[in-house]
């Protein structure tokens, strides 16, 4: 099979069938479910990516795992291997994993339901709704320790109690609940605004792709007829965290974080032994573009940590680079402008005190903002003449009227000392 003309339809997302040419050759893209791989597995897909492509690895922020700079001669013999070990998404157009969940599902001591189980029954439900785009994605929210609702989302379930969903709707200013389902009708509440959502695109009512992005009145409708009750508005949760010791029960999950989610086939094999050596000997990809070892013994975990910390791993939760946020960029990306990931680490440096304090940098070789849906303190969207344009408390879906260069952008910034004095970095921003 040729991955000829699998490239730059606007929307698209990649998977193991249908992959997508970049800068550095084709990118296969796993959506494993749940983003679960075994210790074998794992390894099985650092080989490949050693074997077919150029060793490099993403952890998405949708918890998925792309191989990159597959080769074009060799892509058949990848497909053919994923297939055989179940790592390939289903045929047909549609999303290649709809659902998305917390690392920690199934798990979590704060969840209010059985967030697999809820997921696995959405996804039966709604698997014969043809229209569906394949970037779109439905989150599913215990209410534990790992909120998912910054990840822009089409449709965010949230559990605000043993028998109760609250559905949200994500948009540039957080998230806009339409109504609440006793957990037992969810996924067909769920069926019912997604097959109506893919109605309306057949019948050319509106050619959007994304149900975050439809007009409120038509959001309305699909949510009266999914016979929602009222809104109920959740309890405020902390952030979620990027990396370190999370309490399981018993035992410990630990979050290893990596710069940019870019992974290297020999830290996967690392991930995939300390797996098994302290822990379960599964893997669990995070949508915080990291790698989740659960049920690892309290003895076990300082040994973990150092290890971890010695591969590039990052193990801590204050760590400064948590705050930066980069897509591959040029020349990695075809699609890119910039150079995201170096400029990211050049303005890190001309402000390190702001990353510490909390304060999120997201920068994007594109408008797309494939690593980042969500809004950042600042963002920088990539241009065609090099330069970027700035948004500050915003995401790469909102109007700029400020575009500099990468040294302009450090000169501003250089000075800084708080996230307020951010704020009022660029006077010329209309936000």
């Amino acid at each position: 099979m040729s991955a000829q003309g699998h490239i730059t339809r606007r929307g698209w997302c990649p998977g193991v069938r249908r992959p997508m040419a970049t800068g550095d050759g084709l990118l296969v893209r796993l959506h494993p479910f749940a983003g679960r791989l075994s210790a074998d597995q794992a390894r099985l897909v650092a080989q490949a990516a050693r074997e077919h492509g150029n060793g490099h690895l993403d952890i998405t922020a949708r918890g998925n795992l792309q191989i990159r700079g597959v080769r074009e001669d060799t892509y058949s013999s990848l497909l053919a291997l994923l297939e055989h070990e179940g790592l390939a998404e289903p045929e047909g157009d549609g999303p290649n994993r709809l659902t998305v969940l917390s690392p920690l599902a199934g798990l979590d001591p704060l969840d209010r339901c059985d967030v697999p189980a809820l997921a696995q029954a959405i996804e039966n439900a709604v698997s014969a709704i043809e229209d569906l785009p394949a970037k779109f994605f439905v989150t599913i929210d215990g209410g534990g320790a790992m909120p998912l609702d910054a990840l822009g989302a089409d449709l965010h379930l949230l559990a605000i109690g043993e028998n109760a969903i609250t559905f949200g709707i994500s948009s540039s200013n957080g998230l806009h609940l339409i109504g609440t389902s006793p957990l037992s009708l969810t996924p067909d509440a769920v069926h019912t605004i997604l097959s109506g959502f893919a109605e309306l695109r057949r019948k050319s009512v509106t050619d959007l792709r994304r149900l975050r992005d439809l007009e409120p009145d038509r959001v309305r409708e699909l949510a009266a007829r999914a016979a929602l009750g009222p809104v109920t508005e959740p309890a405020t949760r902390p952030a979620t965290p990027r990396a370190g010791v999370m309490p399981i029960d018993l035992r410990q999950a630990v979050l290893l974080a990596l710069p940019f989610g870019r992974c290297s086939s020999g830290q996967l094999v690392q991930v995939a032994d300390w797996s098994e050596r302290f822990g379960s000997g599964e893997i669990r990809l995070s949508f915080t573009r990291g790698l989740l070892l659960p049920k690892i013994a309290d003895e076990h975990v300082p040994e973990l940590i150092d290890e971890a910390g010695r591969a590039g791993f990052i193990t801590e939760a204050d760590d400064a680079r948590l705050s930066l946020v980069a897509c591959p960029g040029k020349p990695d990306c075809g699609g890119a402008l910039t150079a995201a990931p170096a400029d990211a680490l050049r303005i890190a440096e001309a402000c390190g005190d702001l990353l510490r304090q909390g304060a999120t940098l997201h920068v994007s070789g594109c408008p797309k903002g494939c690593a980042h849906p969500g809004k950042a303190d600042l963002t920088l969207v990539g241009r065609d003449d090099g330069r970027y344009d700035v948004v500050p408390d915003g995401s790469t879906r909102d109007a700029s009227s400020i575009h500099l260069s990468i040294d302009e952008i450090m000169l501003r910034l250089s000075t800084l000392t708080s996230t307020d004095a951010l704020r009022h970095a660029f006077p010329e921003s209309t936000r």
